[in-house]
């Protein structure tokens, strides 16, 4: 069984496609399914798609409104992608990010694959939360039914599980990981700082913190670490203050250059 992995599908367009996908994770050992924001929902739709097998993996899946609920409690984020280039860097194949999910979920950490509805994929503002990028390497008509797509890397994930070394131990879980939830939040305190200082420009800013996502998520990120990244963004905002590069925040119950990070 695949434990500690999620399969989380983006306002997915077509019920039986999420009916399908339970099933491919039925067939492959995955147990968690999310759905976020699904359109035209309909449970009786799914089911018979679903099949018998996947028909618990389909009634127990969680339903969200919207994308920062369903990945808060992931440590870990691979967004699927049919395009390549400009905000898409860096790509993966299945076999290389199953290799990696595999070692994460056998570290104790949760990990989410992320895939974007039928018609249009992930949009980049999307991708942008996602940790890594994978995508699946077709001879034409690279975008593949959503279905398929979800098959085709929980295979690539069960092949890996099963080629680990026999005994390896799984962790418990990794309770000092810092979640999504509280990367996301890294990332903006690191986004509000690095402008203050001028690292950062106003134009294309995004675009500008992706190598800077990247960097922070190529390794397990813990809960001490954030603290401590968080510190410094509060230190760089006051000494950014005191210099008059910025107005000062409305907090007046923070400690002028405290380097404590909040969990």
């Amino acid at each position: 069984m695949l434990d500690g992995l999620a399969v989380v599908l983006f306002q997915p367009k077509f019920a039986q496609n999420v009916g399908a996908a339970a099933r491919a994770c039925a067939n492959m050992g995955c147990a968690e399914l999310v759905l976020v924001a699904p359109r035209d929902w309909s449970l009786e739709l799914a089911l018979p798609m679903a099949t018998a097998k996947g028909e618990p993996v389909l009634r127990a899946a969680r339903v969200v409104g919207d994308l920062g609920e369903a990945l808060a409690g992931f440590a870990h984020v691979y967004g699927t992608t049919a395009r390549t280039g400009g905000w898409r860097k860096g790509l993966l194949a299945p076999r290389a990010a199953a290799a990696r999910v595999v070692e994460q979920c056998r570290g104790g950490a949760r990990v989410a694959l992320l895939f974007g509805p039928e018609d249009r994929g992930l949009t980049n503002e999307q991708t942008e939360v996602c940790g890594q990028l994978v995508t699946i390497p077709t001879a034409e008509a690279s975008s593949l039914n959503l279905a398929q797509a979800v098959l085709l890397l929980l295979y690539e994930c069960l092949l890996a599980d099963q080629d680990a070394p026999r005994g390896t131990p799984r962790a418990p879980a990794a309770r000092n990981l810092a979640s999504h939830a509280e990367q996301e939040l890294l990332f903006a305190a690191l986004r509000e700082a690095l402008l203050a200082i001028g690292v950062l420009k106003d134009q294309n800013t995004d675009y500008w913190m992706l190598p800077v996502r990247r960097f922070v998520q190529r390794t397990p990120l813990r809960r001490a670490e954030f603290n401590m990244l968080m510190g410094v963004c509060r230190q760089m905002r006051w000494v950014a203050e005191r210099a008059g590069l910025l107005e000062p925040a409305a907090d007046p119950g923070r400690e002028p250059g405290s380097g404590k990070g909040e969990a």
